[in-house]
């Protein structure tokens, strides 16, 4: 938290800037400069991944290049203040895609050990700024039970479905049992995390899973 302590002082000094390119901002940008806005790696239109537990995953962006220096700034950077730029991008992803089509929102969460250490869960910051645009809130149905190694350093699909699996148990069963849910994290590469968690929700009795994230692999 330190670090991003730190970074909202600069910002409070110095100009703010892009989220993507880190240009300074001009007036009536928010977050995103307009070069970014109209140049970023967009996948909306990208088929929509679906995996074995959840119906289907939209993402406004795919994670490469600028998109995705932002987003590990994000994660490991301190730069929690950039979930509020991601937000718009990820709320009209939802809308588009899933507009009436869930009950609630919810997020797959970090460790307990992972959260201590870095002062904020960067998918619980992405879910809520992006629920507050769509006049909604989150709800939080998973915790994670065990500090696994991030997926980043898994080399295969195997991998990272056997590093995630029952790591998550949902915290109230009578709040998921027959609902629609829609689960938020930040990337989808293999699809795993967002599997596993979508697992323990339907075990739980949900109706079905939905996800989405800020970015995708291609």
């Amino acid at each position: 938290m330190k670090n991003g302590l730190f970074h909202s002082v600069m910002d409070l000094v110095f100009p703010p800037r892009c989220v993507f390119c880190r240009r300074f901002l001009k007036a009536g940008e928010n977050g995103i400069c307009r070069k970014c806005t109209d140049g970023l790696p967009y996948a909306d239109d990208a088929p929509k991944r679906k995996g074995n537990f959840f119906e289907k995953c939209v993402s406004p962006l795919y994670y490469e290049g600028n998109v995705r220096r932002s987003i590990l700034s994000f994660k490991f950077g301190g730069r929690f203040g950039h979930a509020r730029a991601y937000a718009p991008l990820l709320a009209e992803c939802i809308e588009k895609n899933f507009k009436n089509e869930y009950d609630l929102i919810t997020w797959i969460p970090l460790s307990g050990k992972r959260m201590k250490k870095r002062g904020y869960d960067q998918s619980f910051l992405l879910a809520s700024e992006a629920a507050k645009l769509m006049d909604d809130v989150v709800v939080e149905t998973l915790k994670k039970t065990g500090d696994t190694p991030a997926q980043s350093k898994m080399r295969s699909a195997d991998e990272r479905r056997a590093n995630v699996m029952g790591v998550y148990e949902v915290v109230e069963p009578e709040l998921v049992k027959g609902q629609r849910i829609l689960l938020i994290d930040d990337i989808i590469t293999t699809g795993s995390t967002l599997s596993e968690g979508a697992k323990m929700l339907m075990m739980a009795g949900a109706q079905y899973v939905m996800c989405a994230t800020l970015a995708r692999t291609r």
